[in-house]
């Protein structure tokens, strides 16, 4: 196949095949993935962690996409089910590609690379000419077709997205050397200090970065299946460092918001973020837009309450409460002189019936949502965590890591898992 112009958006998209990594078993998001897998975590009120790469491939124009899962799948598997139906005229999909056993191998995938190997016998459509690979637990807007033309113009084999990182913040990521040209030629994993990647820095406005890697790859679909025609198991650690002598790697850079959801801190602070007035990544652009599934549910509904600087889910009710900097989920249910700040709040899955909640009154069972009186600070409230009158969540002794049935302390922040009571009068 010729390869089109740079300038130009002629090529058939279906010549890109999208895989999202469903992930590992993400434990540093535990106890957020007790229950689910990190790509289903839920974010901003409405949205799942996975609805991000998903979003950005479909308006980018590419809508052949595997969503490659194994650890705590069955929330990934329903979300992406009911959610992503697309036009069966355009030839697109989304669809998940679970780890199987087979002859060949009774593991699981043992990492990011094995995921790709184990499935690659399943992408045998001779179209498919490129194939992108994607995380599935990470914040960005990124229009892929603008790294197919530099993978393109650059005659590239293999293009890594990658994105400036200051000193202090590269232990935490694989950092790239590129030529003038941009063509890769080095390349360390999470090194511990700069030492490590000494003479690796690039300068922009008089600072120093470094280039850090996105975790996604644009591969000739060819070359592809030669890098992985051994047993390494990770792209970052493994496949990616041993392709630079072998094959035309080059670096394309975004300079844009991107932010890796790998830990509880991680995933807190960039959820608060949009609650800012103009939030690193806007959702309420319209010209590309950030899909999740409709739910039809009704506005939220405010009575005598105080709300600021907070962003509020479809289907929840706020009785006579203060809000201030959180972000509220769907059919959250905030009953009277209850304050809650710094927080996030999931919702439900469902709504309670009246009927349900009178019988949950009289067995002493506290209803979905937040009982009257409670106060909450800086922490993480699961969906479906039924919360008495009175609690206290507001970690008044700064404990920085904490362990138990009913709550977690991670960096600080008190998190409630999904499901969890939480009796009247209980103090965190």
């Amino acid at each position: 196949m010729s390869r089109p112009e740079t300038e130009g958006t002629s090529w058939n998209m279906g010549e890109v095949l999208c895989l999202v990594l469903g992930g590992g078993r993400g434990n540093r998001l535990f106890p957020l993935t007790k229950d689910r897998s990190k790509p289903a975590v839920p974010f901003a009120g409405k949205y799942r962690l996975v609805d991000i790469p998903i979003s950005n491939s479909l308006n980018s124009g590419f809508n052949h996409i595997y969503v490659l899962t194994q650890f705590n799948s069955e929330s990934l598997n329903k979300h992406i089910a009911r959610t992503y139906k697309l036009d069966s005229f355009s030839k697109g999909f989304v669809e998940i590609m679970a780890a199987e056993q087979s002859k060949d191998s009774a593991d699981w995938f043992q990492g990011s690379a094995d995921a790709v190997r184990r499935c690659l016998k399943h992408f045998n459509d001779p179209k498919i000419k490129y194939v992108l690979v994607l995380s599935g637990d990470q914040l960005y807007k990124m229009d892929f077709r603008n790294l197919l033309r530099f993978h393109f113009a650059n005659k590239s084999q293999i293009t890594i997205a990658c994105n400036p990182v200051p000193p202090d913040q590269i232990e935490e990521f694989g950092i790239m050397c590129a030529d003038t040209q941009s063509r890769i030629k080095n390349f360390v994993e999470k090194p511990q200090n700069e030492s490590a990647v000494k003479g690796m820095s690039i300068k922009s406005d008089n600072k120093e970065f470094y280039l850090a890697s996105m975790g996604i790859y644009l591969f000739d679909k060819s070359v592809l299946d030669k890098i992985l025609d051994n047993k390494k198991t990770d792209f970052g650690k493994e496949v990616i460092p041993d392709s630079f002598s072998k094959h035309s790697t080059f670096a394309y850079v975004h300079k844009g918001y991107w932010k890796d959801i790998g830990t509880i801190d991680s995933f807190y602070r960039e959820n608060i973020c949009f609650t800012n007035f103009l939030p690193p990544l806007d959702l309420f652009n319209e010209e590309w837009q950030f899909f999740t599934r409709p739910r039809y549910l009704p506005p939220a509904k405010i009575e005598d309450s105080h709300i600021e600087k907070s962003i509020l889910g479809e289907g929840s009710i706020f009785l006579d409460c203060h809000i201030k900097h959180s972000v509220i989920g769907l059919r959250s249910r905030i009953l009277e002189a209850v304050r809650i700040e710094d927080s996030i709040i999931m919702g439900g899955d469902f709504y309670q019936s009246i009927e349900d909640i009178e019988k949950d009154k009289k067995r002493g069972i506290p209803s979905i949502g937040i009982g009257k009186g409670s106060v909450i600070k800086k922490a993480i409230i699961d969906k479906n965590v039924r919360i008495g009158e009175k609690v206290k969540i507001i970690n008044e002794k700064n404990i920085d890591y904490f362990e138990s049935d009913m709550y977690s302390i991670r960096d600080g922040i008190v998190i409630i898992p999904k499901n969890i009571i939480v009796p009247s009068g209980t103090e965190i």
